[in-house]
């Protein structure tokens, strides 16, 4: 199947307005084992026409035939289309999908990259456990070294990506709800700011646009009264509340963030990601980043707080 730019034009359909109901288009892709199906099927369920490996050589055909029948007929329940892409493509075809995204599709439809990956440590005993065989692998390719040629190949998808998501400490639960909260509620909402606490014992988040180091404040562990509470109980609020420290450090985040989110919104992101850790996560991360979140609230709609180390999101 071969299409040739100006050919492409000449056939192209006509393009409405569809400021109130514009379609999406959104690709899932990412390192094999990292739980692209499960964001499909999120996807799926949510009302998205969905297909799984599909070449990219086969995309402006899908958006040609697909797109026009579902934006016109109202009656169809899944006017958005979501499709997994993987390593199985060309390192060309993966450079030429941007391209590929901004001719065929039409105005009325906003496309998206969502990117999935897990750290190798974690996709070596995914892909041991399930005896999965790697799409790279073969007689003369180990395991590690085909998840390392996908992570190259996919290099410049994950450069582009609207959103990335690391799965690496997720349960399938938890990582349908992620894909729920940050692709399926996202869609043309404009963006959605997470501020995850989390604990630099139990390794640095991977998924972070920012990411702040509060591990030289005040700390309630110190003291044993306070030892067993969580940065959202009273006890713990009130001695922090106290500490000099602890009020410059949230009123200079706040300061960064509401300097220069503006300008991510205005760059046409759709999610992003604070990450503000302490040693284990629970007292001071957590105080701050509920109080960070709230006063980010006055400026912006989609504001949440998640705490990694904590079983409460």
């Amino acid at each position: 199947m071969k299409h040739t730019a100006g050919h492409s034009k000449d056939k192209r359909e006509p393009k409405p307005e569809r400021s109130r109901n514009e379609m999406q288009l959104i690709v899932v892709t990412g390192l094999s084992g990292s739980g692209k199906s499960s964001a499909l099927n999120v996807l799926e369920d949510a009302g998205f026409f969905c297909i799984d490996n599909l070449p990219i050589v086969l995309l402006p055909e899908l958006i040609r035939n697909l797109a026009p029948a579902f934006a016109n007929d109202f009656s169809k329940p899944r006017r958005n289309i979501a499709v997994g892409i993987d390593a199985r493509n060309t390192d060309q075809r993966f450079r030429d999908l941007p391209s590929v995204l901004n001719e065929y599709s039409p105005e009325w439809m906003k496309s998206e990259i969502v990117y999935l990956e897990t750290d190798q440590k974690v996709l070596l005993t995914r892909f041991s456990e399930t005896r999965r065989r790697h799409p790279l692998s073969d007689d003369e390719t180990s395991l590690e070294e085909a998840i390392q040629k996908e992570v190259d190949q996919l290099a410049p998808l994950r450069r582009i990506a609207s959103h990335i998501i690391n799965s690496s400490s997720m349960s399938l639960h938890e990582l349908k709800r992620v894909v729920k909260q940050r692709i399926v509620k996202s869609a043309g909402s404009g963006l959605e700011i997470t501020i995850k606490s989390f604990g630099f014992k139990y390794s640095t988040p991977t998924d972070c646009d920012f990411l702040f180091d509060v591990r030289c404040l005040s700390n309630p562990y110190w003291e044993p009264s306070l030892r067993a509470y969580s940065g959202k109980d009273k006890p713990v609020i009130q001695f922090l509340d106290k500490q000099d420290d602890v009020q410059m450090m949230h009123s200079d985040i706040v300061s960064f963030l509401k300097k220069w989110l503006p300008a991510f919104q205005h760059n046409n992101r759709s999610y992003l990601t604070v990450g503000i850790g302490c040693t284990g996560g629970r007292h001071r991360s957590v105080y701050l980043s509920e109080k960070v979140a709230q006063s980010l609230r006055s400026d912006f709609d989609n504001v949440r707080c998640e705490h990694r180390e904590s079983k409460d999101p």
